[in-house]
């Protein structure tokens, strides 16, 4: 997979909301130290969640599974443009067989399915696609023949979320009950957080060590 920041809201918008609330303005640091431990000690050490809604992250996500896609839309205060599997099917009805399973025929399948460490799984996961690949070879529509994606088909999307959101997200999704894959992909988030925001957010990572 692969995450990119595409935006985000600079910290100086959340501090100077916090300064709203007590017209403290005249103490601003212009987004420097002392605004930074204003929000952390606002909307981590005292729980004003609230204040944090104002910090927004756009990233771009490409090479997901759906699998991990559900799990990433049970988030629900977050926005995903998800890309279309009409044309992502397009795509596959150009391919040729992905049979028999060999290491060329799965570096192909890869494009279009995240392989993982078991083999009976993958050999599964290379007949649903080759399956799904005759099937709109035989002419089936695009429409019906989504309804054959095996849970393992890649998608990309665009994400959206608030900081608050974002804490809870690494919280849960970064602990290693967590599918492998929602947990590789929560500290890849981190990871693209631009580094004056990552202090907001590394008391949430379950394995704090791993991230820098």
């Amino acid at each position: 997979m692969n995450v990119r920041l595409l935006n985000n809201t600079p910290l100086s918008v959340c501090s100077h909301a916090i300064r709203t609330c007590w017209d403290s303005h005249k103490k601003s640091d212009n987004g420097g130290d002392i605004d930074k431990d204003l929000i952390h000690r606002i909307g981590n050490v005292n729980k004003h969640k609230s204040t944090l809604e104002h910090l927004v992250y756009s990233f771009e996500i490409v090479g997901i599974s759906r699998a991990c896609l559900q799990e990433l839309a049970r988030h629900r205060m977050a926005s995903l443009s998800v890309k279309s599997t009409r044309y992502t099917l397009k795509e596959l009805n150009k391919e040729s067989s992905f049979l028999p399973i060999n290491d060329e025929n799965m570096l192909r399948a890869s494009k279009y399915i995240l392989l993982i460490y078991d083999k009976t799984i993958n050999d599964n996961n290379m007949e649903s696609l080759e399956r799904l690949r005759l099937a709109l070879k035989n002419g089936i529509a695009n429409d019906v023949a989504k309804y054959a994606l095996p849970e393992c088909y890649k998608t990309s999307l665009v994400w959206t979320i608030n900081a608050r959101s974002l804490q809870n997200f690494l919280e849960l999704r970064t602990s290693k009950r967590a599918l492998q894959e929602i947990q590789e992909l929560a500290y890849s988030i981190f990871e693209a957080l631009p580094q004056e925001h990552k202090y907001l957010f590394q008391e949430y990572l379950c394995d704090s060590n791993t991230a820098n």
